[in-house]
This record gives C-alpha cells, sequence and structure tokens, in this order.
C-alpha cells in the first residue's frame, strides 16, 4: 500500500511539474493573445480601429498557417477606458483565457492599473496604445512600448523648429489634465535648450468648446509659435477661433492631432497646422501601392475606411508576428524577450521608424518626422528627427 501512495505521489508530481513547466497560453496548435480596448467609452472610435487593424494583420497570418505552425487566437475585451473594468477584464484573461501575452492594450490610466497583474504572471505589455512613459519607465523586463512619448515628441520637435523658422516668441495652450501636461513639460524642457521660455501659456478643462479667451491671451502676446496640447476637437476649435480674429503664428501639435478628421472637420482654416508624427495617414489616393492595396483589404473586411489606429494596430500585430518568428517554434516568455531584445524591426509600408530594444532600453524609438495640412491633406515634409 505504501509502495503504492508512493508511486501515485511521484506520477502526480511528474504530471504538475509537467503542466507548471508549460508556458501559458501556448499549446502545439496555437498562441493565445489578449488585447483590451475602448469598444463602448470615450475613445470607441480609436479602439474598434485599433482592434481591426490587429485583428486584420493576424488574420492574414493565420491564413498563412500561422507561426510556426501555430495559429493566434485574439481574444479582446472593452474596458470603456475605466481602470476598474480594465483590472476586471485582465483578470479574466489571464486566469479563464490564459493569455500567453497583451497586444496593444489602449489607454493610459488602464495600462498602469493593469500592468502590475500581468507582471505578477510574467505576461509580456508589447506594444501599448499609450505614448506615456509609464509604458517603458521604470524599465521592466515585461514592458515593450512602441510610441514615441508626447513629452519626447515636444521636447525635441519645438527647438528644431523654432530654429529653422526664427521663431522668438512660443506660448503654448494645452489640455489641463496628465496628456496636456506632458506637451508642457517637454515643450519646456526643449525650450530651455535654445534659452527660451514661454512668453504665454494658457489651458482648458477638458470638455470645453469656448477657446476664445485663450486665443485672445496668446494673440495679445504676439506669440510667433503656439504648441498645441490639444486633441482633434480642441485643435479645431482653438486654430478656428485664431483665423477669424486674424491671428497667425505657427501651430505645432503631436500624433495626439495627427488624425484626417483635423481637416476633413475642421475645413480650410485648419491649412498650416503643423504636427509630429510617426506612420502616415492612409489616404486612398496615396503614392504607395502597397498602402492603397492595404486600404482596400481593410475596406472589404470591415465596410469602413481605415483610421490612423487601424494603422497603428495592424503595424504593432506586424511587430508581434516578426517577433515570435524569430523566437523560433519553443516559444517561451524567455524566449520571446529574447528575440525582441535582439530584432531590428524595419520600417512598415506606412513608414513607421525602426524600432530596437535592448535589456536597457524598452522603447523602440524617439524617432519622429514633420507633417503639414497642406490642401486638405498631411503632407509629410521631414525626414526623421530624433533620439535612436
Amino acid at each position: 500500500m505504501y509502495w503504492r501512495l508512493m508511486t501515485l505521489g511521484a506520477a502526480l508530481a511528474l504530471v504538475a511539474g509537467s503542466v507548471a513547466g508549460q508556458t501559458q497560453g501556448v499549446s502545439k496548435t496555437e498562441i493565445v493573445v489578449g488585447s483590451l480596448q475602448d469598444l463602448s467609452g470615450p475613445i470607441a472610435s480609436l479602439g474598434k480601429a485599433s482592434r481591426n487593424g490587429m485583428q486584420m494583420r493576424i488574420d492574414e497570418q493565420n491564413e498563412k498557417g500561422g507561426v510556426h505552425g501555430r495559429k493566434i487566437r485574439f481574444l479582446v475585451e472593452d474596458h470603456a477606458y475605466d481602470p476598474k473594468r480594465a483590472v476586471l477584464a485582465t483578470h479574466k484573461l489571464l486566469e479563464q483565457d490564459k493569455i500567453f501575452l497583451m497586444l496593444g492594450h489602449i489607454g493610459t490610466p488602464t495600462n498602469v492599473a493593469v500592468m502590475p497583474l500581468l507582471f505578477e504572471r510574467n505576461v509580456i505589455n508589447l506594444f501599448p496604445f499609450s505614448p506615456a512613459r509609464q509604458m517603458f519607465d521604470p524599465v521592466h523586463r515585461l514592458k515593450f512600448a512602441s510610441f514615441t512619448p508626447y513629452h519626447d515628441q515636444v521636447r525635441q520637435s519645438v527647438p528644431v523648429l523654432v530654429r529653422q523658422k526664427g521663431l522668438k516668441k512660443p506660448c503654448i495652450i494645452y489640455q489641463d489634465d496628465d496628456y496636456g501636461i506632458e506637451h508642457l513639460k517637454g515643450a519646456e524642457e526643449g525650450l530651455k535648450t535654445i534659452n527660451l521660455q514661454w512668453i504665454e501659456k494658457t489651458s482648458y478643462k477638458r470638455g470645453a468648446t469656448d477657446f476664445s479667451s485663450q486665443v485672445a491671451r496668446m494673440k495679445s502676446a504676439g506669440c510667433d509659435l503656439v504648441v498645441l496640447g490639444t486633441l482633434v476637437r480642441e485643435t479645431i476649435g482653438t486654430v478656428s477661433e485664431a483665423r477669424k480674429t486674424g491671428f497667425s503664428p505657427v501651430f505645432l501639435g503631436t500624433t495626439g492631432l495627427y488624425y484626417d478628421q483635423i481637416h476633413k472637420l475642421g475645413g480650410p482654416a485648419m491649412e498650416g497646422i503643423i504636427a509630429t508624427h510617426t506612420a502616415a495617414v492612409p489616404y486612398p489616393d496615396s503614392g504607395s501601392e502597397a498602402v492603397r492595396a492595404w486600404i482596400q483589404r481593410y475596406k472589404s473586411k470591415f465596410g469602413e475606411d481605415p483610421w490612423m489606429h487601424s494603422v497603428y494596430g495592424y503595424a504593432n500585430a506586424e511587430a508581434m508576428i516578426t517577433a515570435l518568428e524569430k523566437a523560433g517554434p519553443d516559444l517561451t516568455t524567455d524566449s520571446l524577450i529574447s528575440a525582441i531584445e535582439a530584432t531590428r524591426f524595419p520600417t512598415d509600408i506606412f513608414g513607421s521608424a525602426e524600432m530596437t530594444f535592448s535589456p536597457t532600453k524598452r522603447l523602440g524609438s524617439s524617432l519622429y518626422r514633420f507633417a503639414e495640412i497642406r490642401n486638405g491633406r498631411w503632407v509629410t515634409t521631414s525626414d526623421y528627427f530624433g533620439e535612436r
């Protein structure tokens, strides 16, 4: 009897050890990838586009047989841009769905809320849709970020633009929250490098629709550069008010406003706005045959035109697939981390900058380009600037 119990115990221990040795979310036939998106909240249009872009690239790969014989099962949960809902959805993805990694989770506060849960389970937070520094700083082995932070975009671009255009009187209008403050602080750091400071700073509360007082203050100060720590609607409101009053400084924004909705909704008043960007807006009459073909595939699949976040989603999934292929057939979290750190991720059909990572570098790229609205569309006007 004792011998039988010992044999049974040994067998159970062997089974338990075998299960424990498996990598969560990886089997012989599939890799389980999770994502959290806003599908019903304040940025649902961005969340749906992000999901569609990732789903499109993953479906294309699965049609080719997957990665090393494994299909990618892509699971998306809606957090409605609510950190509490994000935590609940993460528990589901980790405990019920057993995801291998989290891809392209949208939102800064929601990412911050769930990263500790992911890291407790040794799950990578891969390429979150957030240009916040928390996505890569402090360095953590399970963090990999692909978006150039707003802070870095303005810190680097403001001195470049000031020198190029001989500007002397910088001002800023910014949203009075973390988004706007990232622009404020980044631009201030950039101005210090060229011995300039604001001659006017003005802010607005989230949800504001009237920007007449802010524009009047900047016009009265004689600003020749206005940094826009604004989003789409607020950009249109600010610039339209400025045009009406005959105030025509150089307007500079970041990827936070680099959307074709700016000129589609704002009309001719938006001409001349400058923004930093990475991937380019996909226009149906693009000069790139690859982009035109991609747009047609997207419209056929989803019945609508792609957004910028469709591009970001597709590019993120492309980079993930590249890393999974490099990791080889014996896929584990450690092998994927090693593959990401050893891979130079090339530019894609949208012109995104190359990305590289290392054990001490968890942001793929800090590069950016300038674009300007000309004749009703964004036109890329420079090569890449910034820190590699």
